[in-house]
């Protein structure tokens, strides 16, 4: 081929290539649009409209309202030590108890390890949709109905919703995990309880705990707003503070879960530091 000849046919491909790059842009602006219409949509109906904007009143209104707020009940601090203990013990109780049963589902969940894959594989993915799809709360009132008012019905709550989160974090480090010590053992007999505690676990220890220790963090925040339901804690508390019309009350047990919060948000960055 002549050099000329070479020339026009790079030519027609840097031509085409031009031409795919101008439509390409052109879509992904109109999608930006369409986008961009779609969420001033959203606003319009989920906000502007839904909105009783005569009771909100005016923003000397708003402010007088947010007022009340601004004082601190020091008289609540000391019954309040009891409830706060309470909504530590509710994460670390759930969080336990959830990792108890994603043994399991992470066991079940792993493509590579899973006993059975056409049964326990989508079986255990459907049980980690299931606890992320429904919110804490719905777990809590439903297991308050189960099992009655008080902290019992908070763990239950926490432990399935932790499963979707741990579970599902495991089950994929344990798909990443190098499948050579994993063949060795099971060339050399082993069982599966065998294989998992002597070539998987070593391989997503650090990971797994890792997963552990920051759904115990995110824990202490959803603990600390299930007694809203009648699952005991700083957030009973709060319920009966709003109700009786103590707003200072309110104010000092949002400082006292503040407080709770910063505390695991302390243990649990040096727990992670120390085990990464």
């Amino acid at each position: 081929m002549t050099a000329p000849a070479m020339t026009a046919q790079q030519d027609a491909i840097m031509d085409q290539i031009m031409v795919r790059r101008k439509w390409s842009r052109r879509i992904m602006g109109a999608f930006y649009l369409f986008i961009l219409g779609l969420v001033v949509w959203s606003v319009q109906v989920t906000v502007v409209d839904d909105t009783d904007w005569e009771r909100i009143g005016s923003l000397g209104k708003v402010l007088e309202a947010t007022n009340r707020f601004i004082g601190i009940d020091f008289g609540l601090f000391p019954s309040l030590v009891g409830p706060a203990i309470e909504t530590f013990m509710i994460a670390c109780l759930g969080t336990l108890l959830g990792v108890i049963i994603c043994i399991p589902a992470a066991w079940f969940g792993a493509a590579n390890i899973t006993p059975y894959r056409p049964v326990t594989y989508p079986l255990a993915r459907f049980m980690m949709t299931l606890s992320r799809s429904i919110h804490e709360i719905v777990w809590a009132l439903f297991f308050v109905a189960a099992v009655g008012l008080g902290a019992l019905a908070g763990v239950f709550a926490l432990a399935v919703r932790s499963l979707g989160f741990i579970a599902k974090m495991s089950a994929e480090a344990i798909e990443d995990i190098d499948p050579g010590p994993v063949d060795a053992m099971r060339a050399t007999g082993a069982n599966e309880i065998q294989v998992i505690i002597f070539a998987v676990l070593p391989q997503v220890w650090p990971q797994i705990l890792s997963v552990v220790v920051f759904e115990w963090e995110i824990n202490i925040r959803r603990s600390a707003i299930l007694g809203f339901v009648g699952a005991g804690g700083l957030g009973l508390v709060f319920f009966r503070q709003m109700n009786t019309f103590n707003y200072y009350g309110v104010t000092s047990v949002i400082i006292t879960i503040l407080l709770l919060i910063i505390m695991g948000e302390f243990v649990s960055h040096y727990a992670r530091k120390s085990v990464i």
